[in-house]
């Protein structure tokens, strides 16, 4: 902390030169002074400085640095008119801190070599002036010094009761101070190789750890690079059985179809008008074997229309639809397939339908599909169908809504019903043939027009599927725009 040049003013002790210092205030409290003529002097007042240190508890290496500075000053301000040296305490600072002024009215300012040495060791502020000239030099005091008092009283007992010292004194007194100092830096020096044996043991540990996590994490990379190995080919074992069941399906339903369709035929001929005819008996059996051969010729046509769409072979041909006679055709095929008294299909009405571009066959797939489920397992009440536009503006899309009265569906098992082969276990099941086919089928077509297919369901209250179609015509009519409004990359 530099104090300012005007801030100490000690009365000088008797025999020592007076200054004029009536202009300055007095934060810092004088302890002691003392003229500066003689060498001698400059060794007392080394032997006094070390001895103020070592009084307010300065550590060894700072009551070193504090005589070495004083001394050196000395030294170089000796010859000056009118030199003093005074100790104060500074009791304002925080910490108390220990301040020794040079004061001197004539002579030459101290040289730079000096300064530089000074302020390597302690705080050190040169103020010169027209009639005074100054040097402060700073020394922070121990923070646990509380009382001033009693820092005053030491230091004016160590600074008033020593006398002069001879040059001699002063050599034995470095000499002291230097052989304390070399022991000091060779326990240092000690210290530090034990610290440098201590940090290359643990380099040493941290190395042996770096090996061993890399050799680990070399083996991790091993084993996951053998797995990720083990998930391609397991991954393309799983694609390759994929392929070979659908080439399996397509092939055993063309297989299939052609006797299947051969026995559909032959019934169809025997029940003609213009066939011979047929005791009642024997026409019974005809209308079981013509029935059995509709359900497998359309079990036949939906395995083959899934294995079409898993392999990626069916072809969405996007045209305009009217819903009102596809809907029409809907109801009139499915209404004669069931019981009319007990379950009601309720269907939107041949007004004005919402305008809608996708592939009409598959819709009517997707539709009849959720429509037949619906009807199978609703044994009282209605199946409704809904049609709305999506009131989300983006992409314009219809909104087809199947609702039944039917058995419902457990929470558990609405994402289960969507795998193929899958039916939910239970007595509904009894007298109700089918493959588990319908939804999957359905889904697939969905997506494949670039829609979605959802359901909700209570056990005993029924089932609402909501198909979710975009309009391509939309999307037709966007894509050219959007391939022409570029520029050239």
């Amino acid at each position: 902390m530099d104090v300012p040049t005007d801030a100490f003013d000690p009365a000088p002790s008797a025999g020592a030169p007076r200054h004029d210092r009536s202009s300055a205030s007095a934060p810092v409290e004088r302890v002691a002074s003392f003229g500066l003529s003689t060498p001698q002097d400059v060794f007392g007042l080394r032997r006094s400085a070390q001895q103020a240190a070592a009084a307010v508890a300065l550590e060894r290496q700072d009551q070193v640095r504090l005589a070495t500075a004083l001394s050196e000053l000395g030294r170089d301000r000796l010859g000056c008119r009118g030199l003093e040296v005074d100790f104060g305490l500074d009791t304002t600072a925080q910490p108390m801190a220990l301040v020794i002024t040079f004061v001197w009215s004539g002579g030459p300012p101290p040289t730079r070599d000096t300064l530089d040495l000074v302020a390597k060791l302690v705080r050190v502020a040169h103020r010169p002036g027209p009639a005074l000239s100054r040097v402060l030099i700073t020394q922070p005091l121990p923070a646990d010094w509380t009382s001033a008092a009693e820092v005053h009283t030491r230091l004016a007992k160590v600074l008033t009761g020593g006398g002069r010292s001879t040059e001699a004194e002063d050599l034995r007194a470095q000499t002291r101070d230097l052989v304390a100092t070399l022991e000091e830096t060779r326990a240092q020096g000690e210290e530090l190789r034990r610290m440098n044996e201590e940090l290359e043991e643990t380099n040493r540990g941290v190395l042996a750890l770096y090996s061993e996590l890399t050799e680990e994490l070399e083996t991790t990379n091993s084993g996951v690079l053998a797995l990720h190995s083990e998930l391609e080919d397991k991954r393309q074992q799983l694609l390759e059985a994929s392929e070979a069941k659908t080439r399996f399906w397509t092939n055993i339903s063309h297989e299939l179809r052609t006797p299947v369709n051969s026995v559909v035929a032959l019934s169809t001929l025997l029940r003609a008008p213009s066939s011979p005819p047929l005791t009642d008996e024997q026409r019974e059996q005809v209308d079981l074997i013509a029935d059995s051969g509709h359900t497998l010729l359309a079990l036949v046509n939906d395995l083959l229309d899934v294995a079409k769409a898993e392999a990626g072979h069916l072809d969405i041909h996007p045209q305009p639809v009217d819903l009102r006679l596809l809907l029409a055709h809907l109801a009139g095929l499915l209404r004669s397939g069931h019981d009319q008294d007990r379950v009601a299909l309720v269907t939107p009405g041949l007004d004005e339908q919402p305008p809608l571009v996708t592939d009409e066959t598959l819709l009517v797939r997707i539709l009849r599909n959720l429509l037949s489920n619906a009807l199978k397992f609703t044994e009282r009440g209605e199946v409704r169908l809904d049609v709305a536009v999506d009131p989300e503006p983006e992409p314009r899309a219809v909104l087809f809504t199947v609702t039944d009265t039917g058995v419902g569906i457990p929470a558990a098992e609405l994402d289960r019903v969507f795998e193929v082969f899958y039916q939910v276990p239970g007595p509904h099941q009894r007298g109700r043939p089918g493959t588990g086919l319908g939804l999957s089928y359905a889904r697939t077509l969905t997506r494949l027009l670039g829609g979605s297919l959802t359901l909700t369901s209570t056990v005993g209250v029924g089932t609402r599927a909501r198909l979710r179609l975009p309009d391509l015509g939309h999307v037709l009519a966007e894509e050219p725009e959007t391939e022409g409004s570029g520029h050239d990359r």
